[in-house]
């Protein structure tokens, strides 16, 4: 589009040649108005009549641009010096930047060109009832935001600007940004030419969220780069905080699926540091960080209403980029809550660029096949693992330390580390969370890092040789040395079909996302006791009878609920998000939950158990599982498991969860556990509800009959199979030789399992840790004509291939 034609992409004719209102423009005037502004105009000409909000403005074109450029005679000179900038030469690409940056500010806006942005400007003053509006304005390239190439951070915002004097300014200076050193590197690293680049400027109502909240939403997980979720990280205040990684923000995860089924699917919500709150003091005029107090920090900045808000505006905004782009097109937004009128406004919305754009179906695997000591700890970006030296700098001026291969460790990145980031093997930082700026460079760059490591400046020193590891789920590590650690790469197009349902044993819900990604068949064994023990951390029974503790212990108790009504509350809510976590990732898949079976001596070691749980000579084969559940000793407890998995299927609608019985010794006690659940309105049967039962004792098998009577299917459990069949503790040094899964008596009764279930009608699979190390014995299970197996992650792909091979010979002609 040229400056002559006054058309914008809605066809009103506009009054100006160098300015174009949002409403006026769309997603193909990219050229015109630069990336965010096309997008701007996008959303509120197509998307606030459904609801979605965006503060109003306008565009200052590229055109306009252009002119500023030609009016003060600076193109060729600001041409001649880029063409200077060579290769990763540090000092160079500074002192270019400086020089190009003085010759753009140093010119004099074109007359006509200032009185098309002040007209404009009381314009939408006077559309929000003032003279002076206080506005947002956003350097908008006509080369960012598009598929490969975000340029994340390279230009200018300027926040809180008023009046017609500072606006011009503040446009120069985001003129200016074009030629930042990250601007100017980043265009020769995705080889765009320096002269095609142009700058088109966002004039925004300003919002004032310095006593608010803000933050940014994608519409995926951007660790894993999963599509069902809206990924939602908040802090209070302005929002430059959480994009330059200086606080740890709150985290939420809304599933999408469900929620636009009409449920309130919040499966995640995650407290953050909060440490600072970008504020602006309108006397002074200056932005100022302020530290949060603590009773805001132990408090999430949202409600859960309106993350559920911010989540249905954000597939409103997928649905319509994907329609408009004819593929999906995951999103990234951000967001701000004004003070004064306390609405949520979506700012700015652009494609997601690191995990859309990747064409290959192949993924990679990173495991480590070593451990050595831990070092310290953060969130983990990446999934990745990698060695090196470390190079400690906390200050980017000093970056001609840093040599390619290096691991940096500094405070907190922002764009202007971005040199020094591209020739990392690894980054860490002390602050920020999964959507800083460290992180979404360093996945954009495909290199992990580990983010909100509390003094790691300190801890780790330039020389040392350290291994950081991204790969174990939610907690990135680093470890002293250089570990082994092995990948596989997987295409799932090349695992070839099988008719045994070939499914994961999960038991961390961190590592859900990323193994969802497996072509598995769902969840054969989903383990509460992790969720309890991580998630919750505190004997059910403690929490509802807090008075019965040490006084020390109900200060502990009281410190972890923190924020909730009462114990109840805080069980519900984090075991309900852990189950959640995993249903939504294999959504619609079926997940298996199994409900807690901790033996007497395990629950004792959760936070108040002592005071609740019998001392037993032989825990294994004490009060355990179904045994439990119905009790009078702690009934009360179970209902708590009851009441989470009920709110997991009815509230947030993953009706794909169901649920098993673990230890149920006879077909008498599973009736009861059966009531028990139905007392606390989760029935089977109802809304699709399967409950199985473990095979684990010789009694399951014996009267197989009698257990599908009351059960829709049965799951062997080899390691107790074995254990009960032989009469081998398999804790027990001596004996642990006679332990075996493959021994005639084991495999016999799995086999007599399998042929009585499906003579009465009930599917069969194996959760137990056989078949994950046995090739042999998944295959002898796979003859019987078992239903499912269920593997541990690591053993998933050579063992599916295994079982395809099986099937195959068991299916040739003889």
């Amino acid at each position: 589009m040229q400056a002559g034609n006054k058309e914008g992409a809605a066809g009103a004719a506009s009054p100006w040649q160098w300015i174009r209102r949002f409403r006026e423009v769309g997603i193909g005037d990219v050229p015109l108005v630069g990336g965010k502004n096309a997008s701007l105009g996008e959303m509120i000409r197509e998307l606030a009549a459904a609801g979605v909000p965006v503060p109003d403005g306008f565009a200052i074109t590229a055109d306009a641009f252009r002119h500023y450029l030609r009016e003060n005679a600076i193109e060729q000179p600001l041409l001649d010096l880029l063409n200077g900038v060579q290769g990763n030469d540090v000092d160079t690409l500074e002192r270019t930047s400086r020089a190009a940056a003085e010759l753009v500010l140093g010119g004099h806006m074109p007359a006509d060109l200032e009185t098309e942005i002040l007209d404009a400007y009381r314009e939408l003053s006077a559309e929000y009832g003032t003279d002076a509006l206080e506005v947002a304005v956003r350097s908008s390239a006509t080369v960012e935001d598009l598929p490969g190439a975000s340029f994340a951070g390279a230009h200018e915002t300027y926040l809180n600007i008023q009046g017609p004097a500072a606006l011009l300014q503040a446009v120069k200076q985001c003129f200016a940004s074009l030629y930042t050193p990250r601007a100017i590197r980043y265009r020769e690293d995705m080889g765009f030419a320096h002269g095609q680049a142009a700058l088109s400027v966002g004039v925004q109502k300003m919002l004032n969220s310095s006593e608010a909240a803000s933050g940014v939403m994608f519409t995926l997980d951007t660790e894993t780069g999963f599509r069902n979720v809206v990924q939602i990280d908040a802090i209070w205040g302005l929002g430059e905080n959480i994009v330059q990684g200086r606080v740890g923000p709150d985290e939420f995860y809304v599933h999408k699926p469900t929620l636009q089924a009409g449920y309130r699917p919040l499966i995640w919500k995650k407290l953050g540091t909060k440490e600072f709150r970008l504020t602006f003091d309108r006397s002074t005029r200056r932005h100022h960080n302020r530290p949060v107090p603590k009773a805001d920090r132990a408090r999430f900045c949202l409600t859960d209403e309106e993350v559920l808000q911010l989540a249905r505006w954000a597939v409103q905004v997928e649905a319509h980029y994907s329609a408009r782009n004819g593929k999906p097109t995951p999103m990234d937004m951000e967001f701000a809550k004004d003070g004064p009128d306390g609405g949520l406004y979506i700012v700015q919305a652009r494609p997601e660029t690191v995990h859309s754009t990747r064409r290959t179906p192949s993924f990679e695997v990173y495991e480590l096949e070593e451990r050595g000591p831990v070092l310290a700890e953060g969130l983990a970006i990446g999934e990745r693992i990698a060695s090196g030296p470390v190079r400690v700098i906390k200050d980017p001026r000093l970056m001609d330390r840093f040599q390619p291969g290096e691991i940096l460790v500094t405070e907190t990145t922002n764009p202007d580390w971005e040199p020094i980031m591209r020739i990392a093997k690894a980054i860490i930082t002390e602050r920020g969370g999964r959507t800083s700026h460290a992180a979404i460079v360093t996945r954009e760059l495909g290199i992990p890092a580990v983010v909100g490591v509390k003094d790691a400046t300190r801890l780790l020193s330039d020389g040392q040789t350290v291994t950081v590891s991204c790969a174990e789920g939610e907690m990135g590590r680093i470890y002293q040395g250089a570990l082994r650690f092995k990948v596989d790469t997987v295409d799932p197009g090349s695992l070839p079909p099988t008719r045994t349902q070939v499914m994961l044993n999960v038991a961390n819900p961190e590592q859900a996302f990323g193994l969802a990604l497996l072509p598995g068949d769902g969840v054969g064994l989903a383990r509460m006791e992790f969720i309890f023990a991580e998630w919750v951390g505190i004997h059910p029974l403690a929490l509802l009878h807090p008075d019965r503790l040490s006084p020390r212990e109900q200060r502990q108790l009281a410190a972890r609920i923190h924020g909730y009504p009462d114990g109840h509350a805080y069980f519900v809510d984090r075991l309900s998000q852990g189950i959640a976590v995993l249903a939504a990732a294999f959504y619609p898949r079926p997940v298996i939950l199994r409900f807690s079976d901790f033996k007497t001596n395990e629950y004792a070691t959760l936070l108040g158990g002592a005071v609740f749980e019998p001392k037993e000579d032989n825990p294994m084969l004490g009060w355990r599982g179904a045994s439990r559940y119905y009790h009078p000793d702690y009934r009360d407890g179970f209902l708590l498991e009851v009441e989470a998995v009920r709110r997991v299927r009815d509230t947030m609608g993953l009706t794909n969860l169901k649920v098993m019985v673990p230890f149920c010794r006879t077909p008498e006690e599973g009736a009861r556990v059966l009531e028990v659940m139905r007392a606390g309105g989760l029935e089977r049967g109802q809304n699709g509800l399967e409950v199985y039962v473990m095979a684990e004792i010789p009694s399951n098998i014996t009267l197989a009959a009698e257990f599908a009577a009351i059960f829709d299917g049965f799951s062997i459990g080899s390691n107790d199979l074995t254990q009960l069949t032989l009469g081998v503790d398999r804790d027990s040094e001596r004996v642990a030789p006679l332990f075996n899964e493959r021994n005639p008596a084991v495999q016999r009764a799995c086999a007599a399992l399998i042929h009585a279930a499906h003579d009465a009608g009930r599917k069969v699979g194996i959760c137990g840790q056989a078949p994950s190390d046995y090739p042999d014995f998944a295959a002898f299970l796979v003859q019987e004509g078992i239903d499912s197996i269920s593997l541990n992650p690591d053993a998933f792909l050579r063992t599916k291939r295994r079982i395809a091979e099986m099937e195959a010979t068991l299916a040739a002609p003889s």
